[in-house]
């Protein structure tokens, strides 16, 4: 199974980014899907996640209220919009995919290689 993170680049403060991810390779079911990131110097940071089971989303405060996730679970796909978007907001961002039933996503479940963002001011 592979998780294909894309949509990053090179935005002005304030601009807007729509990341995306999709899945390939063998079928799978997922219970929640979520964005991370590792900004230089810093731990790995929950973004977005997304549960399947009932469509409940969770918002890191750092994006809370500039960004939306969505996405399709029967593809194992995901989306980030972001907007707003600050310097502080530069990292690599990845996917993930939550195979095992919890409330986190661990290193058992599926992860992208990341796709990196960079807000410049």
């Amino acid at each position: 199974v592979q998780l294909q993170a894309s949509g990053g680049g090179l935005v002005q403060a304030g601009g807007s980014l729509r990341l995306s991810c999709a899945a390939s390779g063998r079928t799978f079911s997922s219970y929640a899907m979520g964005w991370f990131r590792r900004a230089p110097g810093k731990e790995r940071e929950t973004v977005a996640t997304i549960s399947w089971s009932d469509g409940s989303t969770y918002y890191g405060d750092s994006v809370k209220g500039r960004s939306t996730i969505s996405g399709d679970g029967a593809k194992n796909t995901v989306y980030l919009q972001m907007n707003s978007l600050k310097p502080a907001d530069t990292a690599v961002y990845y996917c993930a995919a939550q195979v095992r039933p919890g409330p986190y996503f661990g290193d058992d479940d599926y992860w992208g290689q990341g796709t990196l963002v960079t807000v410049s001011s």
